[in-house]
């Protein structure tokens, strides 16, 4: 391709360099769109559970679309993986390489697939184009170790010279258990990164290749900079905290803590916890990574943008083999449900240095439920998977949102509408938990009530949550929130997996948020706006706030 003469890459202005990164961006939320608009399984053209990225050649990450936080994880392990399994010179323009192996390609867990395109610019490889969906799949599954969760896919070329290379699709789509959307997802991603080579070689025939790496350089750079005046905000020394996790179908509840490290413009964040267990809830160091990159950037500057410079004065360790840094062969499926305790760790270990910045404990789960079967009215099979939202903590300025996405997952509501015309389910009741935040000058979010019914028999269903034992936690004399729970035809149950005869039903609760400052300081008027929204009964309003009006 012919390139535009521009600036020298070393003349580069601080202007030029924040054009070509928002660039980037764009072109990161352009390929998120696409892959919306052009998949086919509810869970991405609905619940957006996608995201997009694009690195540099050598595998750092120049900007990320603002999806599903832990979703970097998985991408930031991808293009390393394809370059150690694959020798440079047998990188060819037209491919495009596919993982989601915790261990060995670059993942986080079995559903979450990642394709990853070389860009080439006059036949060098200049950049990677990277999408990530989450498949609803591998359904009925057990999750003591990673070989029962599903398909595990090394870093594999997928595409030759813009094909499919035959044998290694019909390989994965055999281990599909609903192939049809599988090919038609697979056919969305490609089309997002496709995209993406087309806007990046726009961008290269507008500044030069030479230009843009350089500009990738500076703008990590930048970032590092930014991210590093943040932490020098933070007061220095040392600051831990400790909680507990408890998971549904799990008989213990494990202790984890963190020991946070403030020095200068450094932060370091080491974690305890227990060894790996036989369970889906193990998080691989990736993960862990993602989710305290996370952590860190809504404490130190939320505008900070999300490239590889963020990470460079964050430091994480954990110990080897334990919940928080796993190794194979360990079970990762709900992997989500423990990151978000990670997060709960740091904002409890800095709240007290940061108080201004930190809102009380979230829901504290990635609550998820799964249906599956075969659906009366196509006569094939189908799985309907969901992530619930839950309260938002409250904080030194406002209430703590209700029914929402926290912190390391930001997918969407399912609408019940599109849940009813996709799969022989229906919702009975969609409701928000009245009282389930907790009390405070301002209070928790209140958790959701989510209960559907199955329309057939044989319905295999599926609900996992975390804060059944414990509760979310209040922040400078805030009330805890109220704890998750399920039931099955409307008795409480701790039965993760289940089989539901047509018209049987299952529900799910999620917890709401803690509450942030003293009850008693909680304007009048407000409590009155609770009661008359019925966000509060009368006698929980006395019980919380010592008045009912």
């Amino acid at each position: 391709m012919t390139t535009q003469t521009a600036a020298p890459a070393h003349e580069l202005t601080s202007i030029q360099v924040e054009v070509i990164g928002s660039a980037l961006e764009s072109i990161c939320d352009e390929m998120g769109e696409t892959l919306v608009k052009t998949s086919y399984s509810p869970n991405i053209k609905e619940r957006r559970d996608c995201t997009t990225a694009l690195f540099d050649a050598a595998g750092n990450t120049l900007a990320q679309a603002e999806h599903i936080p832990i979703h970097l994880g998985s991408l930031m392990g991808i293009v390393s993986e394809v370059m150690r399994a694959y020798p440079l010179d047998d990188i060819k323009e037209g491919d495009a390489f596919l993982g989601n192996d915790p261990y060995a390609g670059g993942g986080t867990h079995l559903h979450d697939i990642v394709l990853v395109t070389p860009i080439f610019i006059d036949g060098r490889l200049r950049a990677w184009a990277s999408n990530l969906a989450h498949h609803s799949d591998f359904a009925d599954r057990q999750h003591n170790h990673i070989f029962e969760e599903g398909l595990r896919i090394p870093p594999v070329r997928f595409l030759r010279d813009n094909e499919y290379v035959a044998d290694v699709f019909r390989f994965i789509l055999t281990n599909m258990q609903v192939p049809d959307e599988r090919i038609a997802d697979f056919n969305a991603q490609v089309a997002s990164n496709r995209l993406a080579v087309r806007r990046y070689r726009e961008l290269c025939e507008k500044y030069n290749a030479d230009t843009l790496d350089r500009a990738g350089e500076l703008l990590l750079d930048y970032t590092e900079r930014k991210t590093r005046a943040g932490i020098a905000e933070i007061p220095n020394g040392r600051y831990t905290f400790h909680d507990t996790f408890d998971y549904t179908g799990f008989p213990h509840t494990l202790d984890m803590s963190v020991e946070v490290t403030v020095e200068d413009h450094d932060i370091h964040l080491t974690f305890s916890a227990p060894p790996q267990v036989r369970a889906g809830f193990n998080v691989v160091r990736t993960a862990l990574e993602a989710t305290v990159y996370y952590a860190i950037k809504t404490l130190v500057g939320k505008d900070i943008p999300s490239n590889g410079g963020l990470y460079r004065p964050i430091h994480v360790s954990a110990p080897l083999g334990s919940v928080l840094n796993s190794v194979s062969p360990a079970a990762v499926n709900v992997r989500t449900m423990t990151t978000q305790r990670v997060v709960d760790l740091v904002y409890g270990a800095l709240a007290n240095a940061i108080p201004g910045r930190v809102f009380a404990a979230a829901n504290g789960a990635v609550a998820s439920i799964v249906f599956s079967g075969t659906n009366p009215r196509t006569d094939r099979f189908y799985v309907y998977g969901e992530s619930i939202g839950g309260g938002l903590g409250g904080g030194c300025e406002s209430d703590g949102l209700d029914g929402v996405q926290a912190h390391i997952t930001n997918t969407s509501n399912l609408p019940v509408e599109s849940l009813e015309s996709e799969y022989p389910l229906t919702v009975l009741r969609y409701e928000l938990v009245n009282g389930s935040g907790g009390a405070g000058e301002h209070r928790g979010g209140m958790g959701i009530h989510r209960q559907i019914r199955a329309d057939h028999d044989d319905c295999y269903a599926e609900l996992e949550t975390s804060r059944v034992h414990s509760h979310p936690w209040g922040l400078f004399g805030g009330g805890d929130g109220a704890s998750s729970r399920i039931e099955v035809n409307g008795t409480e149950s701790d039965v993760v997996q289940t089989v539901l005869a047509k018209g049987e039903f299952a529900s799910m609760f999620t917890a709401g948020g803690g509450g942030y400052g003293e009850p008693s300081k909680r304007p009048q008027h407000e409590i009155e706006r609770d009661v008359r929204e019925e966000r509060l009964s009368a006698e929980e309003a006395t019980r919380l706030y010592g008045t009912s009006s």
